[in-house]
């Protein structure tokens, strides 16, 4: 799991990012290794039985759609004759019309025709939400509509039925996994931090991260399927503990609200907890 590829990344992005060098260094290394990416919809559909995958098959995905994946990401992977899975995150684009703005991108992002451009090159695209929304804590209607609107613009701009989906932030819930799949969906990942797997199901794929820290001789153990579970033990255990945290939320915003005399105040309101940064981009 990618996120950004650029030399002098701002701030907000800066912990996900990958130096372009290192980026071209760790392509080589997949090469080197036998690796052979290929595009995520093809290992879903290899894991569903209707299509064939080369012996060592490696996915490589890149969140959001930052502008540099077409000034950084898409001329490595052309001159090496690779392929990738681009999610894009629709309302964020460049161009998107004043109706269709939403959230808040972090970076610089890609335009309606880059995106025609990558997808022409080989790369597949796939949803990302049109918001960026936590899809896990939003109402029904919400998600509908992050997953609708999504998926509609880039039916309508790239000409093409969208397959692939990735869960913002990596989380998802039943609720999420059951509205993806309902929308059309074939296939869609989470983040997970281990290998990914058939009995994980085509709706939680997982993927490892990949940060600005991950060296390269880490890079390649971890492509290799060694000390994976190592590498990401703290990752995972702040993953599980945050995942208690949110359905707890989310059960005592369900519950109905008692009327209550009014009490006197015991001391100050206590300080909500903090939003977790983009460096916790975990399920």
């Amino acid at each position: 799991m990618y996120h950004s590829v650029r030399a002098d990344p701002p701030p907000a992005t800066h912990a996900l990012s990958v130096h372009p060098d290192r980026f071209a260094a760790q392509l080589d290394a997949l090469v080197e290794l036998g690796l052979t990416p290929v595009p995520f919809g093809a290992l879903v559909a290899h894991w569903r039985g209707v299509a064939d995958l080369p012996a060592r098959p490696v996915v490589l995905t890149f969140d959001d759609g930052y502008a540099d994946f077409h000034t950084e990401v898409l001329p490595r992977l052309v001159e090496r004759e690779l392929t990738a899975s681009l999610f894009v995150t629709t309302g964020w684009l460049a161009d998107a019309g004043p109706a269709d703005r939403a959230g808040s991108p972090l970076d610089a992002t890609l335009s309606w025709t880059q995106l025609k451009e990558i997808e022409a090159a080989g790369i597949e695209t796939g949803g990302h939400s049109h918001s960026h929304a936590a899809l896990d804590a939003v109402r029904p209607a919400v998600l509908g509509d992050e997953l609708a609107r999504c998926r509609d613009l880039l039916e309508d701009r790239l000409g093409r039925p969208e397959q692939v989906f990735c869960y913002p932030f990596g989380y998802s819930d039943a609720r999420v996994r059951a509205a993806v799949r309902t929308s059309g969906w074939t296939g869609a990942c989470a983040v997970a931090n281990t290998l990914a797997r058939v009995d994980q199901g085509p709706y939680g794929l997982a993927r490892l991260t990949i940060r600005r820290r991950t060296d390269l001789p880490t890079f390649r153990r971890l492509v290799a399927g060694v000390g994976v579970t190592r590498h990401y033990l703290a990752d995972r255990a702040l993953t599980k503990g945050y995942a208690v945290v949110r359905r707890t939320r989310a059960s005592l915003s369900a519950r109905p609200m008692l009327s209550a005399k009014p009490t006197l105040s015991a001391g100050p309101t206590p300080s909500p907890r903090p939003t977790p940064t983009r460096e916790q981009d975990r399920p």
